[in-house]
């Protein structure tokens, strides 16, 4: 093999024969003013007599240099660079120390072994010098904000020092990419935001890399102008069913209006009444007394106003007073458990049969019928014969009537005066059917004329 092609394979891979160069990255990354140390293995396996280490520097487009050399233990520095470079041999690692920004290129070390031959390889370590980066500053245009939909936000990123920067734009610490809203400048150092919307609204900050450190900016929240939104009446008392409330007679209620909106909206509360409508107060809350409302469906306005969007939104509402509170009652016949209901259906049905087996046993026919089963068959005819009905049931009643003259011929007088001394013992002679069957057909038998 031809000795030019030779040395460029043993350069490529670090190896030739039975010498081997290594190192641990070909690109290494150095902070200027500091020290920088590169280091380098090598083992070979054949016989040596002299070991030889050489440090070469280059830049893009120019000629290598020639740093320092070693042969066995002794040191032969460039003169120009003998304070700034150090090697320690048979170690072949190079320290470069101060680092300054005319450092940065490529570092090339080669080894020669010296016994039964000559074997060489080499490595090349490219070298980066950089200044640490500062930490950003991140300054909003305009500073006092934008209006929702109608401005837009500029958010520069400011780095005093450091070099080789990579901007990296996050929000609520998550990247921000390019979108129909968000652009950038070509390096990135630059976002804006056309126009803001309410979904703009978070805390940003501004990231900064290079190869040896990065650094974060404080947290900003761009100031957004956007709303009303969501506007909506609650209260602390009454029933709400859809835009009504009930409340009971005598009943204070409060009620609280409220929206999504910066800066806060102004509040203003519209009473309607009679087709007329009247501001009443302002401000989020409204106290309403329901002794001093009409006995009548009440109409009430709540309107909230942004006075930098110059938007507006409102949401009307009706107030119902009611004297026993029906809605609440019914409410809470809703929420009645199983169980109650099932109790109370129970009770039902046993009064009820208690009710129907009294009335059964104690109805007044099936006593009459009792008594008139139990008289003898031919006092039961006389009784037939007096009402001149076929049975005595049909003549059931409340009557009325007046003595019968004794013997003596005494006139017939209203039961009303009869007095206690004519044989009645002063009883009532209102009477039912069956006393008047009983008695009458007696008296006929005691004066038969």
């Amino acid at each position: 093999m031809w000795p030019g092609v030779l040395h460029f394979l043993c350069f490529a891979a670090g190896t030739c024969s039975g010498l081997t160069v290594m190192v641990p990255s070909h690109t290494i990354h150095g902070i200027r003013g500091q020290a920088l140390y590169l280091p380098v293995n090598y083992g070979f396996h054949t016989p040596a007599s002299d070991i030889q280490i050489i440090w070469l520097f280059e830049r893009p487009h120019t000629m290598p240099k020639y740093l320092l050399g070693s042969v066995n233990q002794s040191v032969v520095p460039d003169l120009e660079y003998q304070h700034k470079f150090t090697m320690m041999p048979p170690n072949a690692s190079l320290l470069i120390n101060p680092l300054q920004l005319t450092d940065e290129g490529s570092y090339i070390v080669k080894v020669n072994i010296q016994g039964n031959g000559t074997l060489s390889a080499s490595q090349k370590i490219h070298v980066t010098v950089d200044d640490p980066v500062t930490k950003p500053v991140v300054q909003t245009q305009p500073s006092s904000g934008a209006v929702e939909y109608v401005g837009n936000l500029t958010l520069t990123c400011l780095v005093a020092g450091g070099t080789r920067l990579v901007y990296q734009w996050l929000k609520n610490g998550r990247p921000v990419h390019t979108s129909s809203t968000y652009f950038f400048t070509p390096h990135n150092d630059t976002l804006h935001i056309t126009p803001v919307t309410k979904g703009d609204i978070g805390n940003y900050s501004c990231l900064v890399k290079n190869p040896v450190s990065e650094m974060e900016s404080d947290i900003i929240m761009p100031t957004i102008y956007y709303g009303p939104y969501g506007l909506r009446v609650n209260s602390d008392k009454g029933l709400k069913v859809g835009e009504v409330f009930t409340v009971d007679l005598g009943e204070a209620i409060l009620f609280d209006c409220s929206a999504d909106s910066y800066p806060p909206n102004t509040y203003s509360w519209i009473q309607r009444a009679d087709n007329t409508t009247y501001v009443i107060k302002h401000g989020p809350r409204l106290e309403v007394a329901s002794e001093k409302v009409a006995q009548k469906p009440t109409d009430y306005v709540c309107c909230a106003y942004n006075n930098v969007t110059g938007r507006q939104d409102e949401t009307h509402f009706t107030v119902i007073i009611t004297s026993v509170g029906l809605e609440k009652l019914a409410q809470k016949g809703k929420s009645l458990s199983p169980l109650a209901s099932i109790t109370g259906i129970s009770l039902f049905l046993i009064i009820s049969m208690c009710l129907l087996f009294l009335w059964k046993k104690y109805q007044p026919y099936k006593v009459i019928k009792q008594k008139l089963e139990g008289r003898p068959e031919t006092e039961y005819r006389k009784a037939q014969t007096f009402s001149g009905h076929e049975d005595a049931l049909d003549d059931f009643g409340i009557y009325e009537f007046v003595a019968f003259p004794d013997s003596s011929g005494v006139p017939r007088m209203p039961s009303s005066s009869v007095l206690a001394t004519d044989g009645v013992s002063g009883q009532d002679l209102h009477s039912t059917i069956y006393e008047v069957i009983q008695h009458i057909p007696a008296q006929q038998q005691d004066h038969p004329e």
